[in-house]
């Protein structure tokens, strides 16, 4: 499992940390399609992220 602030940093979309809190608390994420206001939300592989039009899915996190 990967938080969903740490998701953002990590698919580059989010700069800081400072800055991914802030886009979620805005209610600019979206995970599987529903706002996600929660900076600590635990993603699983699977899961939609839509950012700015752009959708990521999480993958298969142990292999990383």
């Amino acid at each position: 499992m990967i938080k969903l602030d740490q998701f953002l940093k990590l698919m580059g979309v989010a700069p800081s940390g400072g800055q991914a809190k802030l886009m979620i608390v805005d209610g600019d994420v979206k995970v599987n399609g529903t706002v996600e206001i929660r900076r600590g939300r635990k993603l699983v592989s699977g899961d939609q992220v839509t950012v700015e039009g752009q959708t990521f899915e999480v993958g298969d996190l142990n292999s990383k």
